[in-house]
């Protein structure tokens, strides 16, 4: 990204917060996720009925082929990680290195120009779409928590927006602390915890991936 857009970017997060993204569901920004009593890691290779998966065609195989590897690419040397899941090239963004500690919803310089590179990817591909999950521990308390992963959430949609994806391929959310990776009783595991999540897939699983309840 040129500086106007870098510019942009920290005029964007640190003023307006860019409040013009929406959640998956079409809430705005900041309001509370509904709650679900069945959320679990990962439920994405399950069906539902009547739905075909797209992951279990030859194309979609080949699409993760195709797109794992230059992802890897684009933020190899930062401490962004890469899984590739069911259906889904998945970025992870770890908080403690990625974020401002005196402004939790602030990205650092640094991880801004890997997460550029991966969004230009992913602006490229007009196949794919992008859905930006924003998790914490389960320090403090759940408001608390639902407002500071949906900040964040929107910190990271905002570069894949300034790279040129429109809302039709960019959906965000955060949901607090109820889906954890980790053991939220350790330290090691609060610090897994506290992630931003980008999910690459094709446009016809994004839906699947966005539903309010049904998330990594």
């Amino acid at each position: 990204m040129n500086l106007l857009k870098i510019a942009t970017l920290f005029l964007c997060l640190g003023v307006a917060g860019c409040g013009s993204l929406q959640t998956s569901d079409g809430r705005q920004p900041g309001d509370k996720a509904q709650s679900s009593s069945a959320k679990r890691w990962w439920p994405f290779a399950e069906k539902t009925e009547g739905q075909s998966s797209v992951t279990d065609s030859q194309s979609g195989m080949a699409w993760l082929d195709q797109h794992e590897k230059p992802l890897r690419e684009a933020v190899a040397g930062s401490d962004i990680t890469v899984e590739r899941r069911d259906n889904a090239l998945v970025l992870i963004v770890p908080v403690d290195s990625s974020f401002n500690p005196k402004r939790p919803e602030m990205l650092l310089p640094a991880v801004i120009n890997p997460i550029g590179r991966a969004a230009k990817l992913a602006q490229g591909d007009p196949q794919g779409g992008v859905l930006v999950v924003g998790h914490t521990d389960s320090s403090g308390s759940k408001a608390v928590n639902d407002k500071l992963s949906i900040d964040r959430a929107r910190a990271v949609a905002s570069i894949f927006r300034l790279s040129g994806m429109d809302g039709n391929r960019l959906r965000l959310k955060g949901v607090g602390a109820d889906l954890p990776r980790a053991d939220n009783s350790t330290t090691a595991g609060r610090a897994l915890n506290r992630r931003v999540e980008v999910l690459w897939a094709l446009r016809g699983v994004l839906p699947t991936l966005a539903q309010s309840d049904v998330v990594p």
